[in-house]
């Protein structure tokens, strides 16, 4: 793997957010924008989202816009931002690659171990047979002081 496109501040941004907004491409080439859950991976720049088991359009997480928009064309982009009245604390990070699903496997049961520790409220979803979404993050860009708290 090449160099790392989160900087160690941005990383520590995104690793904060609680939620980001996953962009697909839709086949008619709109943006498709989803509210997600995430973790980072801890040595690369690898993000994951679960197809979780939260009430969908569909049962089946293959068939999901989101997933047929990944198949078909796999460049994503991630949104994060922080929001505050006092607009001198306002900062966003916009991370792009490409996305790929990630069967049950040992770095599937990593992730998920992640997102069960982020998140109390996976414990009882079924994530451990559903595939996640797998990013390969490779470009990032920033604005803001992404270090204030």
């Amino acid at each position: 793997m090449g160099a790392m496109a989160l900087t160690d501040p941005e990383r520590r941004f995104l690793e904060a957010r609680r939620r980001a907004t996953l962009v697909t491409i839709a086949p008619d080439t709109r943006p498709r924008p989803v509210p997600i859950c995430f973790v980072l991976a801890r040595d690369a720049d690898v993000l994951y989202t679960p197809l979780d088991d939260k009430p969908k359009a569909t049962d089946d997480p293959l068939g999901l816009a989101r997933v047929r928009d990944i198949v078909a064309d796999p460049r994503v982009a991630i949104l994060a931002d922080r929001w505050d009245e006092d607009w001198g604390r306002l900062a966003w990070l916009r991370a792009e690659g490409r996305a790929s699903l990630l069967d049950p496997g040992p770095e599937h049961a990593t992730a998920v171990a992640a997102l069960r520790a982020t998140y109390p409220q996976y414990a009882t979803h079924r994530l451990d047979d559903r595939p996640l979404i797998r990013i390969e993050i490779d470009r990032v860009t920033s604005w803001g002081d992404l270090e204030k708290n």
